[in-house]
């Protein structure tokens, strides 16, 4: 983006300022309006065939192929892609490079929903629910202007005619359909436009990395057609299926140990190990490779595959580099649907840091993350998003320096996995000192913060693996607390603080997940910190105090450049829900369940005990939206003053110049440049004590009236020294612009 320019007078000795540098896309379209996103742009919708069940589900019976093809997600692609081959509304849209600004500015407000925690009206479905007018009513209100609905599409597996049910969310998609739990496509539609209406944009997901084992996956065990390419999967010879472990009955794969693994790559059938093991869990998932039971093909041909799965062994990983291509059509296929028939503006890339895998040299594990392959694989699915008039964001919780190469040509938004560990820590100790290292990391490593999705809660835990120290940088040497430690040691001090005071025996409340992070709810994350052992004894004091903390961190996330997230479980203050709720769940070791509770966001069920999905009720600190809309002390009436001024200041779509020291270690301040020239800082108490704070940076001007954007009053002066003062009570947190100096008569 382009530089900062001086807006003040330029004397004979200076150079003259500089245009801003300017890419294609702003140059020819610097007044582009925003995309109608609920009219679809395909010229029919793709009806998907009705095949009859009858006979074996066996790859020699001409009706089960039949069946599967009908419903699978690389045919339902190859069919809508011809209705956009040869059409000019293809060359409409710039599509090389990213345009974050242009995304923050479509939707810079977002609601992250969660599918299965979202309780409704009786009757009514999720989608149904998410295009309510009296909820969108409310958005726009408080000021929310995107939604992600979550993954929505039908998932899971099939076990010959029979559905399985999903292994992770729904992010194990196996159609384009929309899964019946959760509405229909004209209920999807209608969202779509309902959210146009209110000046909104749907966000929908695309998963490039895997599938569940639905019917694309079934058709590549049977080697029909294409299919085996979409997948990872490699076919292992009768001669070499002693070295394969049994498939016990009941099961249609099992994952292989360290030691086949190592067995079939030096016989040259696959990779072998990788850089890491996600999940791993030992005698569930040692490696990240399963070879399946035999499977009778189309051809009469009995085989045994193993395949890739970075995830569960119910989500086979999809191959970017096949002759067949089947797996990129299969894929932007799957995006096309989204955004051209059901209407949405943007859609979130699941994964999407694990599209490459290569076999290294010398015993070292294969390459799987940061691979090339992965960024040219985001940058044709990014690109085709942009073609067709969205945008994309992406959640990839690699190093910093990899985040930025993948922005580079990709996703036009990234996760801010870089700050949100390190909110929290300065949360949990009272202490900036990471969080100001974060920032600083990523404006030295040229991570634009207003390409990032600064967010609250999401689905997931408090992740806290903190990639950029343990892997990349694992030997570097860093100051923090007074010496220098590497890089590995300084994530392992991060991550022990976390643990130590927002989880473990005296917060039972709050546990961890694997080796990811802490499975917990904002407000828990909240309560810990306040040193609260027991949400039975929460008082509405502290329901106060936990309040007065979830805003300052509102103004953490919202008041820097980006798009500022939250989820249900932020709206209503969403305690986590206790272990022996959730126990059938949690057997399989996920303990981010409890950090799931359902929700009632407009207060329409009050007597529903769980979710339509089943998802008990969590318990709600602040009530639902109607009810806070009515009180203006209200977390939701607060949020919406604090939203109201970031988008008056335009501060979402900043550049940050500055993270400066501070001279007590519970402030935070962060300098953006506004586009119209002027300076803005945002202060920020993250401890429990009041604070006389001398606020210092070398982009103050001396003279320069501070002034507060929440009152409009001037509340100081900037100094001699490049600073100002401002009165800090504990958590609080306040935004300022700062007016230069006039200019005297005569100077």
């Amino acid at each position: 983006m382009a530089e900062d320019t001086a807006t003040s007078g330029v004397s004979g000795e200076e150079p003259a300022p500089q245009p801003p540098d300017v890419n294609f896309a702003e140059y020819f379209h610097e007044a582009r309006p925003r995309t109608l996103r609920h009219r679809a742009r395909v010229r029919s919708t793709v009806r998907r065939r009705s095949v009859a069940q009858d006979g074996p589900a066996s790859g020699e019976n001409p009706v089960y192929v039949s069946w599967l093809l009908a419903q699978s997600m690389l045919g339902h692609a190859d069919e809508l892609a011809r209705q956009f081959s040869g059409q000019g509304s293809m060359w409409q849209n710039p599509f090389a490079s990213p345009g974050p600004r242009h995304a923050v500015e479509t939707a810079s407000v977002w609601f992250t929903a969660y599918p299965i925690s979202l309780i409704t009206r009786p009757g009514v479905s999720f989608l149904g629910a998410l295009g309510d007018e009296e909820l969108w009513q409310a958005f726009e209100t408080i000021g929310i202007e995107g939604v992600h609905t979550g993954p929505v599409k039908r998932a899971g597996g099939l076990s010959g005619w029979q559905p399985t049910p999903s292994v992770d969310g729904h992010f194990d998609r196996i159609s384009n359909e929309i899964d019946p739990v959760f509405g229909t496509e004209d209920e999807f539609r209608g969202m779509c436009a309902t959210a146009t209406w209110h000046g909104g944009t749907i966000i929908d997901d695309v998963v490039p990395g895997h599938t569940g084992k639905g019917p694309d996956f079934r058709l590549a065990e049977l080697a029909y057609g294409d299919y085996p390419g979409i997948y990872h999967m490699v076919e292992i010879e009768p001669a070499d299926w002693g070295t394969l472990p049994d498939v016990p009955p009941g099961r249609d794969s099992v994952n292989l140990d360290a030691a086949t693994e190592e067995a079939l790559e030096k016989a040259g059938y696959i990779v072998g190990r990788l850089q890491r093991v996600i999940f791993f869990r030992e005698g569930v998932k040692e490696t990240n490779w399963s070879v399946t039971g035999e499977v009778t093909g189309v051809d009469g041909v009995v085989r045994r595959w193993v395949y890739l799965h970075y995830f569960k062994d119910g989500q086979p990983s999809v191959n970017w580099l096949d002759p067949t291509f089947a797996g990129m059509r299969m894929v932007m296929g799957d995006a096309l649907h989204s955004l051209a028939d059901l209407g949405s503006g943007a859609l979130r890339l699941d994964a999407n840091g694990f599209l490459g895998v290569e076999k290294s040299a010398g015993g070292m594990p294969g390459w799987s993350e940061g691979h090339p392959l992965s960024e040219a694989a985001n940058h044709l699915i990014a690109s085709m998003v942009r073609k067709v008039g969205g945008f994309t964001f992406q959640e990839l919780n690699l190093t910093v320096d990899d985040i930025k190469v993948t922005s580079e040509a990709g996703a036009d938004l990234s996760y801010d996995f870089i700050n949100r560990p390190a909110y929290h820590h300065a949360l949990a100790t009272s202490d900036t000192e990471f969080l100001r290292l974060t920032l600083r990391t990523a404006l030295d490593l040229g991570v634009d913060p207003a390409s990032l999705v600064h967010a609250l809660q999401n689905h997931d835990e408090l992740t806290y693996e903190l990639v950029h120290w343990t892997a990349g940088h694992a030997t570097e040497l860093f100051a923090f607390r007074g010496e220098e430690i590497t890089g590995g040691e300084l994530a392992d001090t991060i991550r022990r603080d976390l643990c130590d005071h927002l989880a473990g025996p005296d917060v039972p409340y709050n546990l961890i997940f694997t080796t990811n992070g802490i499975a917990c709810t904002t407000a828990t994350v909240i309560a810990a910190s306040l040193g609260i052992t027991a949400l039975d004894d929460i008082t509405p004091d502290d329901v106060d105090r936990i309040r007065r903390v979830h805003l300052l961190l509102v103004m953490f996330n919202a008041f820097q450049p980006g798009v500022f997230a939250l989820s249900g479980w932020d709206l209503l203050g969403m305690l986590t829900l206790p272990p022996e709720q959730v126990s059938d769940l949690l057997a399989s070791g996920d303990t981010r369940w409890i950090s799931r509770p359902a929700h009632d966001l407009m207060g329409h069920s009050p007597g529903a005990d769980r979710s339509s999905a089943g998802m008990p009720r969590g318990r709600s600190l602040y009530g639902p939206l109607p009810d806070q809309l009515t009180d203006e002390t209200s977390f939701a009436r607060q949020m919406q003053a604090i939203l109201a001024v970031r988008k008056h200041s335009g501060v979402a779509t900043a550049r940050q110049i500055d993270v400066p020291d501070v001279a007590h270690r519970g402030l935070l301040v962060m300098v953006h440049a506004l586009d119209d020239g002027r300076t803005q800082a945002t202060v920020l108490n993250f401890a429990d004590e009041h604070v006389d704070a001398a606020v210092r940076s070398d982009h103050f001007e001396p003279g320069s009236q501070v002034v507060d954007l929440f009152s409009g009053e001037t509340v100081g002066t900037v100094d001699d020294l490049n600073g100002f003062r401002v009165d800090m009570t504990p958590f609080r947190a306040t935004a300022v612009v700062l007016e230069a100096p006039p200019v005297e008569d005569g100077a």
